[in-house]
């Protein structure tokens, strides 16, 4: 019997994350890295984005970096004293906090697979159903909780979301500061890719850090102005509503000595 050949990024592809002894990550990212669904599910997710529509990874990269990006920005939250939304509302923990961003992060996009637009939606019924596998490691009553905050998140990364948890605001906000060394989110937000791309390659770098006046600093290096379009048209709109802007600055850096021109005679 054949095998399905998996693109090289997928294939066997171990996503990494620092899990600072949470032993519900550490079960849940073995779970992940050990389920050949969900691998070849990012194979097919990279299969209608990169190789149908023609535009940017949404699979394991991706994923990644959303992990990383989650899992920053929820440990600098619950530093500074902000309690989580599973903490708070149904007295579970930090650890189980972390699932789910962890998870959502993961699997945020698994309804591209389907189909870009409505992918949110789609990820929903197809998320659930490998939720209850990925954590059955969990108790009923918390295994019951941590899908629902999960997929609350998941469905609240859409353009227009408005997620009522820090968990879903987390998620929402890391998807779209994915956007450094040209992985240009937009794409797939807008349906074009000309000025999306070129304002993404503008983008060198951005961290997440502890703030001063807010609990957290996002800052953005460009090594030209038309970065400036990408943080507009698709960061903002994703702090926008998301429930933790009040917890973030935002700062841009050009460097004007070497402020690149990206195009000639560009034209929309």
């Amino acid at each position: 019997m054949n095998t399905v050949k998996l693109k090289p990024s997928s294939d066997n592809i171990t996503i990494h994350v620092p899990t600072k002894n949470n032993q519900l990550l550490e079960k849940a990212l073995h779970m992940v890295n050990d389920n050949l669904e969900v691998r070849t599910l990012w194979n097919v997710i990279n299969t209608n984005a990169i190789d149908r529509l023609g535009m940017t990874d949404h699979g394991p990269v991706h994923f990644q970096i959303v992990s990383n990006l989650s899992l920053r920005l929820l440990r600098i939250l619950t530093a500074k004293g902000i309690t989580p939304s599973i903490v708070k509302d149904f007295q579970l923990t930090n650890d189980h906090a972390e699932l789910v961003v962890l998870l959502g992060s993961l699997l945020h996009d698994i309804g591209m697979s389907i189909n870009r637009e409505g992918h949110e939606e789609f990820s929903l019924f197809m998320t659930h159903t490998l939720l209850r596998e990925l954590i059955d490691f969990l108790p009923i009553d918390e295994k019951t909780i941590v899908v629902a905050e999960t997929l609350h998140a998941i469905i609240n990364h859409r353009s227009g979301g408005k997620p009522s948890t820090i968990e879903g605001g987390i998620l929402r906000v890391a998807d779209a500061l994915d956007m450094s060394e040209g992985r240009s989110r937009i794409p797939f937000e807008a349906g074009r890719v000309e000025i999306h791309s070129v304002s993404a390659m503008a983008i060198d770098k951005v961290t997440v850090s502890e703030g001063k006046d807010r609990p957290i600093i996002v800052d953005i290096y460009m090594n030209s102005s038309a970065g400036i379009f990408q943080t507009d048209q698709l960061l903002r709109s994703k702090l926008k509503n998301s429930g933790i802007e009040k917890y973030i600055e935002v700062k841009a850096h050009i460097k004007e000595r070497e402020n690149k021109k990206m195009v000639a005679d560009f034209e929309l």
